[in-house]
């Protein structure tokens, strides 16, 4: 895995985790924007907040649970999943002011993918970035696209570059319904 790269997203888990620095100087600057309010960018990634059940488009089977939810005053998307064979991962999803991109950290036992991007023209979120595999350290580009349908459901897309035949391969696909009970 790129050194940089693990360096970057591991700074930025520590000040969302712990928070900025406070001195004096720090105290006094202005807000870049206004993340806990209802303006674009901030809430572009909003459609995605809630509690989902998700499954396989074509075939209906459960892939597994999906809690979705704001933190820190509406400045950070934290999503945790879980797995029909119980297998869990979390990510940390938030609009970077620096980059003007919205940025996907997300982690598990095996993989960690760090990607960024924005909406489409459409209203998709469309993210771009690395996977890298914890067990054998390799690591490839890696696409995501959460597509918000009329219904409600959110249509998520993964895809991976294989470098071997200079094609995205798709990785996953899973449709988010609302999950019983959730009021979202």
């Amino acid at each position: 895995m790129n050194t940089s790269i693990f360096i970057s997203a591991c700074i930025a888990l520590f000040v969302l985790v712990i928070g900025p620095t406070h001195s004096s100087e720090i105290d006094r600057a202005e807000p870049i924007a206004n993340c806990s309010g209802d303006q674009p960018p901030w809430r572009d990634f909003d459609f995605w907040v809630g509690e989902w059940t998700v499954f396989d488009p074509e075939s209906d089977r459960k892939y597994g649970d999906n809690r979705v939810e704001k933190k820190e005053r509406g400045c950070l998307i934290l999503e945790q999943w879980t797995s029909v064979d119980g297998t869990t991962g979390i990510s940390m999803n938030f609009y970077d002011p620096l980059t003007k991109q919205w940025r996907q950290v997300w982690q598990n036992a095996g993989i960690f993918i760090d990607y960024a991007g924005g909406l489409d023209d459409q209203g998709r979120m469309l993210l771009e970035g690395t996977i890298f595999y914890h067990g054998n350290g390799q690591q490839a580009p890696f696409r995501g696209r959460w597509t918000p349908n009329e219904d409600g459901s959110v249509l998520q897309e993964f895809w991976q570059f294989n470098a071997e035949t200079s094609q995205w391969d798709g990785w996953f696909r899973g449709l988010y319904k609302q999950a019983a009970g959730s009021s979202e």
